[in-house]
């Protein structure tokens, strides 16, 4: 029998605010970091406060005018790719929710078989760029992304079949509607919690993608906010490595406070679009999760 007193409820509340924090903290000592000067980082490690505030590591990065660019780039991929990967998710996730589908076992098990075993990073590359030829093209950051990950096939497959009553499709399909008018018209009208969970999960999926830009892209007007960042992260240890050996001062390229500044100018977007999305996410992942 769950407890209501006022003693209870301070330790719980207690509680839950300890684990908020301890959440919060990386974040905190990733924004701070990112604000102290390198000789500090260097002299004193990490702190909660920044140390010799600079935004020296920030001005490295946004210098060029290429990272503004990338992320044209970045938002334009994460907007195209979310909805293309609801739309091919559902599409498959919905005929294995029937019973009726001819072959069913047979496609929930190939579907289930990707999420063990996989081609590996030399197939892959060789199929997207050999066959399908999508190096250096825009394609090439979207394509190797889309339906890839089995679980939430599976996951939006099980929402289906937990909380569209069976009744009202068979209602529908007695009254002359077709299968694609059921799905756009009542389906997914019902589904917005796992359709909002999806879009969340691919959106991050290809907004944090870097691996993609890093594989099939060499062009600098394609590359990604990620795939960028990676680069001048990469540049700026190169910069640390020649400085050092040479005449200019090493302490000179923020190499450690870039660091943190990559981490910050990439998940901060993130952060601020998850709050809108949360309740759906918890509530499609929650009920998408009950039924196999």
């Amino acid at each position: 029998m769950v407890d209501n007193s006022k003693g209870y409820k301070i330790i719980i509340n207690t509680i839950l605010i300890l684990m908020c924090a301890a959440c919060l903290a990386p974040f905190f000592l990733l924004i701070a970091s990112s604000f102290s000067s390198e000789q500090a980082l260097i002299a004193n490690g990490y702190s909660f406060f920044p140390r010799e505030f600079t935004a020296e590591a920030y001005r490295y990065l946004l210098q060029d005018a290429s990272v503004f660019h990338a992320y044209g780039v970045t938002l334009l991929l994460t907007a195209l790719g979310t909805v293309l990967s609801i739309l091919l998710t559902t599409l498959i996730a919905y005929p294995l929710s029937l019973s009726s589908l001819p072959g069913r076992g047979i496609i929930s098990f190939y579907v289930f078989f990707t999420m063990l075993f996989a081609g590996g990073l030399v197939p892959s590359y060789m199929m997207w760029t050999q066959i399908f030829h999508i190096k250096n093209i825009f394609a090439a950051l979207l394509f190797p992304n889309l339906v890839t990950n089995g679980f939430i096939i599976m996951m939006m497959r099980s929402y289906f079949q937990a909380n569209i009553p069976g009744e009202v499709l068979e209602s529908a399909r007695m009254d002359g509607a077709s299968e694609i008018y059921i799905l756009f018209k009542i389906v997914i009208p019902m589904s917005l919690p796992i359709m909002a969970t999806v879009g969340l999960m691919s959106g991050i999926s290809y907004w944090n993608d870097w691996n993609n830009n890093l594989y099939y892209i060499t062009e600098p007007q394609l590359n990604s906010v990620q795939g960028l960042l990676n680069r001048m992260l990469t540049n700026a240890q190169y910069l640390k490595q020649a400085a050092t050996m040479g005449s200019v001062g090493a302490n000179a390229v923020p190499t450690t406070s870039v660091r943190m500044a990559v981490a910050v100018l990439g998940v901060v977007p993130v952060l601020c679009i998850y709050p809108f999305f949360q309740k759906y996410f918890v509530k499609g992942m929650t009920i998408g999760a009950v039924k196999g």
